[in-house]
């Protein structure tokens, strides 16, 4: 029993170090709009530059099997 109260008094230490305090920001308006255009584009990108490798990947995973 007394080995769950110290893995919960070191939960406890370990919550209550991450807790940091509010820091103050403050945001000014954008210098560049950004049109929908641009957004969709650069959002196309980010999406082939992630998913494109892993979906060539997972697509051509049988001929990965079959070459082992």
């Amino acid at each position: 029993m007394s080995g769950i109260k110290s893995s919960v008094n070191l939960l406890r230490v370990a919550v209550r170090s991450q807790i940091v305090s509010k820091a103050s920001l403050s945001h000014k308006p954008a210098k560049h709009h950004i049109s929908s255009g641009e957004q969709a584009i650069a959002l196309t990108v980010f999406f082939i530059t992630i998913l494109g490798p892993s979906g060539y990947v997972l697509a051509h995973l049988e001929d990965y099997k079959h070459h082992s």
